[in-house]
Formats: C-alpha cells, structure tokens, sequence
C-alpha cells in the first residue's frame, strides 16, 4: 500500500464532502496538552461536561488498539446571516451563538467523517477507525493544531489562516501510518483583544479559560445563574461570541459553503416573549435540529427571561407575572421575579408583593426579595 498516494487520495476525496480544511498527525500522546487539562484541574477551571478522565482524553491508545494516524477536519461556518431580524421595542429578541445557527454541527461532522472512514475502508481492507466530534475523549484543538489545521490562538479557539476560527473541528483515529503534517506557528503575537474583551474575565490569560464563568458555559447551566453574571448575560440565550469577533484573524471572515448551516434568522434570533411560555414539544419541534437544544428549553427560558430584564422591556411584564404565578420550576419563577424587580414599576412590584404571601420555596423568595428592592 502506498500511503502517501492514499493520503493525496483522501485530501482530494475530503474536498468533494464537504470537508473545508484536513491534516494528519501521529497518535502519539498530547504530552503538552496533559499538563495544561490537570492545571485546568487544580485550578477548578473546567466546565464539568468534558471528559473526566485526563488519560483518555491525551493518550489514543486508550481508545483504539494500536491507533497510528489521527486525521483532523474543519468545517467554515457562517459568520453572518444572509437575512436579517432586528429587534424593536415590544418585540424585544435574543441570540443563539454562531456555532448553533443550522443544522446541530454534531451531525453534519458526524457524517463528513463516518464519509471519510467509508472511503479509506474501500481503498484499505481491514483498516481500523474511530471517529468523534467535540463530545468524544480526545481535545480537539490538540489534535487540530498538532495537525496543521490552526493555531490555538489565546481566545482558547482553533485559528485557521483561512477561516479564522468560524470552523468545526472533527477527528478520526485510525491504525494506518500516515506522514504527519507539520503544526502552524502561532500566530497571536502581543495581541491580547480576546482576553480584554471577555465579558467576565474567563479568559484568565491568553490560552487559558476558567469555563466556570464563561459565558457560553454559563448559558447552558440549569440552576440560578449567579447575580454578577446575570448584567453581563446581555440578550445571549446560548453561548457566545465576543472574543471570536473581536478577533483581527476573523476579520471579513464570513463563509457560506454548507446549506445545512445556514440560519433560520428566527431561530438563531428569536422573539423572547414567545419563549417563556413555550412548552417541550414545541421547543423540540422548533429548536431540536440546533446545537443550543441540547441542554432542553429551561435554560433558554431562563436566559430569555434575564434578556427581557435587560432590555428593561415592559411590554414583558404580564408575561413575567403569568411566569411568577403559575411556572412550577423554582428556578423560572425566581427568575421571573428578578426580571420584575430590574423591570420596575407598579404593576411588577405589587405582584410581587403578592407573590411573596403565598410562594413557599426559599431561593424563589430571595429573588422576589431581591425584585422589591429593585423595585423600590
């Protein structure tokens, strides 16, 4: 078998599905990597939805026996929507990150690699293949940057000359030698917009994130969102975007080379009042092909409700009242009533005043606290 025509014949084959960028490295251990994830350990830093067990997430040969080559894709995104959806008073609306805009990228990856493996398996017989995308043991980033495709610029991001960051990254481990490609220098330099931009300080430096206070983290956590947070969370109902748009690299960088990528102006920017009254079929109906779903409707309710207080939208307020009365999740109506609190006025503060007679869980009665004050 002559690898390096199998190699030139995936590169060409990789281009007619769909794959944007591709690059091989060796399976070796990410020994560098390995240091960095038990310091984001120690220091509390992660987010608690990765992988856990550090070993698997830096050492192929855990997941496959005897893995030789890893093969890593990128997929350019959009960065702008074709059409446009603006927000007006009383029809106030909220924003899924770019990376949920279209089709859950999971499946559209999902189906570039599983292509991929397809065609190496006809060219080698017995060849060996496993394949994942963001939810699976190895770092992505790692394997991206060791094999060519960016450099892990200091937002925590793959940085790709050609796309900035705007790329989904995917990889496949598999049992044949390939000639691996060479890693990109970094090209960052003594910019540090990232790091001053981040709205919560979670890029701690430059290459480091504390994902407990991320705000794309933060977004999909089901609890109450802590106070400091709440001012910063903006109109975001799933991730965010700031330090890739603040980026230079990802200047005029805006692509639109996948269909099922492309948004639904509103889906990725919906109403909010709609939202809070949504119920579960209709938001799997509605929201289920989106990355941002994943987590169910709860946090973005609770995001839509904190966006409706930071636009100070009053038209909202009945919503909010329906909510606080009548929502049986803690959470929401503790929210609801924060939101009325930041709102103000009559209207918000007597049904609090109301609500405070009959509700009977305490977290719930700290925000409706929390919503006279405001309001007073």
């Amino acid at each position: 078998m002559d690898v390096r025509l199998l190699k030139k014949e995936i590169i060409e084959y990789s281009k007619t599905i769909g794959i944007d960028k591709i690059g091989f490295t060796s399976a070796s251990p990410f020994t560098e990597m390995k240091n960095r994830l038990r310091i984001q350990q120690e220091l509390n830093y992660q987010s608690g939805f990765e992988e856990q067990d550090i070993e698997k997430r830096v050492t192929p040969s855990l997941l496959m026996d005897s893995p030789q080559s890893i093969i890593s894709i990128a997929l350019a995104y959009p960065s702008k929507m074709k059409e446009r959806v603006i927000g007006k008073k009383g029809e106030r609306r909220g924003i899924f990150c770019r990376a949920s805009w279209g089709t859950d990228y999971h499946i559209i990856l999902k189906d570039r690699l599983k292509k991929l493996e397809e065609f190496i398996a006809e060219k080698v017989p017995g060849a060996q293949f496993k394949s994942m995308v963001d939810t699976g043991e190895l770092v992505d980033r790692a394997v991206a940057q060791r094999a060519g495709i960016g450099w892990s610029g200091k937002n925590c991001s793959i940085i790709t000359p050609e796309f900035g960051s705007y790329v989904y990254l995917g990889e496949m481990i598999t049992n044949i030698r390939f000639e691996p490609d060479t890693p990109m220098e970094d090209r960052c330099g003594s910019c540090n917009k990232c790091v001053e931009a981040c709205p919560t300080g979670a890029l701690v430096q430059g290459g480091q994130l504390n994902a407990k206070r991320c705000i794309a983290f933060l977004t999909q956590t089901k609890g109450f969102l802590p106070e400091e947070f709440r001012e910063k969370l903006g109109n975001r109902l799933y991730g965010c975007d700031t330090c890739q748009t603040v980026c230079p690299e990802n200047k005029g960088k805006d692509f639109h080379f996948h269909p099922e990528m492309e948004p639904d102006p509103e889906i990725a920017k919906p109403l909010l009042k709609p939202l809070l009254h949504i119920s579960n079929r209709e938001f799997k109906e509605r929201y289920g092909h989106v990355s941002g779903s994943w987590r169910g409707k709860k946090p973005i309710q609770r995001n839509a409700i904190i966006a409706l207080a930071h636009f100070k939208d009053e038209t909202a307020v009945n919503d909010l009242i329906k909510v606080l009365n009548e929502d049986p999740r803690p959470v929401i109506r503790g929210t609801a009533a924060w939101a009325l609190g930041k709102i103000g006025g009559e209207n918000a503060k007597n049904a609090l005043l109301k609500a405070k007679e009959t509700e009977a869980d305490l977290e719930v009665l700290n925000e409706i606290e929390k919503g006279i004050e405001l309001c007073s």
